[in-house]
């Protein structure tokens, strides 16, 4: 009876020491690595804290990003539209989802999103947070169509994913909301800073002269007066996160950001995109309506349309654009193509 005793007093704290060793799994911080200009330009990343980065949490997010397991019918992932070769979006001018429907609006490229210090995303500002952003494609009835209880069951079923969010996020439930904290993680992670002119301001290479004139024009109010809305040397995300009305329509059909507050005066405006990466991510405008970058330039040249809630910045709309010379609308492209990060849309922790 002594014997029997002992032996079961051994077992349970066997199994007493195996659970404490689950359950004290620590993740191991992941070490964001934020480019210098960054450091030197931006205030610190947003890192949530009840979301914060970890090896483990970053891995899960990708392995989710690229699986399909998230779609009704398991043929389309969050990469299927967010495609690293074209800077994280694709080369539609609608993406079409699981069941060949088309959305009506283009899909916007992921990178450099942990500086969005509003935390609005999409095109009209509709979602807060990149957890709040990752959450609606998966239900969405024209994008991956599937619904949320439906993914979580296979997510349990799944021989490694019940693991992974136990190492994770210290349970084994599995719930829209850890998913989207996983997606993320990965995606804070997507970040873009080592173009041809992020060298240059670093000191490492040089401009062509059309490159520099190029700038020049981005720069100057006179010129193409770009920089309020699309950033600066001083500013390497290359946009301002705000939302604009800058002519495209004189009538909407789409009323963008006014669509999400109610708010006649937004009616029309839209995120002001980074202009980084623009040789992977075509067509332009929330509507993919321009499918060159001259098409763009040419808008902000000579095709302006006046509305009601124009932005300001649109000084020129009365003369329909700023009139660019053809050498100018050149040498802008030249600079807008030195923003291209090949190291960004080849990098293999992306992949």
């Amino acid at each position: 009876m002594k014997k029997t005793s002992i032996f079961l007093f051994s077992f349970f704290l066997l199994m007493s020491c195996s659970s404490k060793e689950e359950e004290v799994y620590t993740p191991v911080p992941y070490n964001l690595e934020i480019p210098s200009l960054f450091l030197d330009k931006l205030i610190a990343p947003i890192i949530p804290t009840n979301n914060p980065l970890t090896e483990e949490g970053v891995a899960l997010g990708k392995k989710l990003f690229f699986d399909k397991i998230l779609s009704g019918d398991g043929t389309q992932s969050c990469a299927t539209c967010h495609d690293p070769k074209n800077a994280f979006t694709d080369n539609q001018k609608f993406s079409d989802g699981v069941d060949g429907n088309f959305g009506t609006r283009n899909s916007m490229p992921l990178f450099n999103l942990a500086w969005n210090f509003d935390e609005r995303f999409a095109w009209d500002g509709k979602d807060f947070g990149l957890e709040g952003q990752a959450f609606e494609p998966v239900s969405n009835p024209i994008e991956m169509h599937s619904n949320w209880a439906d993914v979580e069951q296979k997510l349990k079923n799944h021989p490694e994913y019940p693991t992974l969010f136990k190492q994770v996020f210290g349970t084994s439930k599995i719930d829209s909301i850890l998913v989207t904290k996983a997606i993320a993680q990965f995606e804070r992670t997507l970040i873009s800073g080592n173009s041809k002119f992020d060298k240059f301001l670093r000191g490492e290479t040089t401009l062509t002269p059309e490159e520099q004139n190029g700038f020049d024009v981005f720069m100057d109010e006179a010129k193409g007066d770009c920089f309020h809305c699309h950033g600066s040397n001083n500013n390497p995300l290359w946009t301002d996160n705000k939302f604009h009305n800058n002519g495209l329509d004189a009538t909407f059909t789409d009323l963008g950001l006014g669509a999400v507050t109610g708010d006649p005066a937004d009616n029309g405006k839209f995120k002001s995109p980074s202009v980084r990466n623009l040789a992977f991510t075509a067509p332009y405008m929330h509507d993919g309506r321009f499918t060159t970058i001259e098409e763009v330039i040419n808008h902000y040249s000579e095709g302006l349309k006046p509305s009601s809630t124009i932005d300001p910045l649109m000084k020129k709309v009365n003369h329909g654009g700023v009139g660019l010379s053809p050498k100018d609308k050149a040498d802008l492209k030249a600079f807008l193509l030195s923003l291209s990060d090949f190291d960004f849309i080849n990098n293999s922790d992306f992949q």
